[in-house]
């Protein structure tokens, strides 16, 4: 029995490690994985985008925008006077935050009175919303001791009103900050890219590991036929699956759709060309299923990580932040969210668009080519 057991154990090895690819899959591409999660899986935020509009334009005003780009966990990306330029910027997730400060806000100080600051937070990611409204309410009850103090000093000896800085907070696309709100559509995202990846690249292997791939090969039919017809059924069957998931979100976690349902359906599409490519150049790079559904997990998870579905892009080292690029899930993710929580529309979402467009055709492109050379 034991020496059946140790020539079972031998042949499973020689099988795994037979393949120096495999051995690289098993060994190498963990190891990688680990580094890169290391740095780029946190938490914590930093570095908020922050949009200010200061009509004040004082030296007050100026100190307490100071106290939010000083802290650590804001940076000023925009300071405009225009609150349309100012939700532009929250639309197209290029700033996270508004604070806007109204005129009279110095000489209310100086008087004493209650002066309200507004911080506006883009309330689809309620993670991060949450954690910035922590940040801000830190922020300002440490500006409001200075103020204390510093009119202590001023009316030494004598009775005086400190002004203090009312901070109001609300958050826009998820007043309720509620995390379905911003998960739900995440994982419609998710889902799409990992069945068209593991029906892509399964399906293929699978006639290449039982020696039918040949046999079709030989019929009259051409190899950008026989792709289309392996790829088309995964498309239907990712359209199937935006439509269902879009359906449970909607009708049983009363998800909002506010904006245009044509322009998931495209952005899909256009999501769908690059995950089928990745599917089909997984195919050619693997012998057997095992391969392929290994390989195809290992590519998943990191793009999922590096995405922006769990961890925010800009908590991530630079490097991180630049190979994001290259992961189409981040576009989608936008696009989802901006239909479902934001309602903007192509004016908006043109750049996400048209960047799964370039990449889909370039990994679709490249696969195809390496699909020839493989049957070559």
């Amino acid at each position: 029995m034991w020496e059946r057991i140790l020539t079972m154990l031998r042949k499973e090895f020689r099988s795994v490690f037979r393949d120096p690819r495999m051995r690289m899959v098993i060994f190498g591409l963990p190891v990688i994985q680990t580094l890169i999660f290391g740095y780029a899986v946190t938490l914590d935020v930093h570095h908020v985008r922050l949009v200010v509009i200061d009509y004040d334009a004082t030296p007050a005003s100026r100190a307490f925008v100071a106290r939010f780009t000083g802290s650590g966990y804001f940076d000023a990306v925009l300071q405009t006077a225009d609150a349309d330029a100012a939700r532009r910027a929250i639309d197209s997730a290029e700033a996270s935050a508004i604070l806007q400060l109204n005129a009279g806000f110095e000489s209310g100080l100086a008087a004493g009175r209650p002066t309200a600051a507004q911080l506006i937070v883009d309330g689809s990611d309620s993670n991060t919303a949450r954690l910035v409204l922590n940040y801000s309410s830190v922020i300002a009850s440490g500006y409001n001791s200075e103020l204390v103090l510093e009119q202590a000093r001023r009316q030494a000896g004598r009775t005086f009103a400190a002004g203090a800085v009312d901070l109001r907070a609300r958050a826009w696309f998820n007043a309720d900050l509620e995390s379905r709100n911003f998960y739900v559509p995440g994982i419609i995202a998710t889902l799409v890219m990992l069945v068209s990846l593991m029906l892509t690249s399964m399906a293929i292997v699978r006639e290449k590991e039982v020696g039918t791939i040949e046999q079709i090969m030989v019929t009259p039919i051409k190899p950008v036929e026989f792709i289309l017809g392996k790829c088309a059924p995964f498309i239907v069957i990712g359209f199937v699956n935006v439509f269902m998931v879009t359906a449970v979100g909607a009708f049983w976690f009363d998800i909002p759709i506010r904006g245009s349902f044509l322009l998931l359906l495209l952005g899909t599409a256009l999501f769908l060309l690059s995950t089928l490519g990745i599917g089909l150049f997984i195919s050619t790079v693997s012998r057997t299923q095992q391969q392929a559904m290994m390989t195809t997990f290992f590519f998943f998870f990191p793009a999922m990580l590096l995405s922006g579905f769990v961890y925010p892009i800009a908590n991530m080292p630079v490097v991180v932040q630049w190979l994001t690029f290259l992961d189409p899930l981040r576009y989608f993710l936008i696009i989802i969210r901006g239909v479902f929580l934001k309602g903007v529309g192509v004016d908006v979402l043109w750049p996400q668009l048209a960047a799964l467009l370039a990449l889909g055709l370039g990994v679709m492109s490249f696969a195809v080519t390496r699909f020839h050379k493989t049957l070559a």
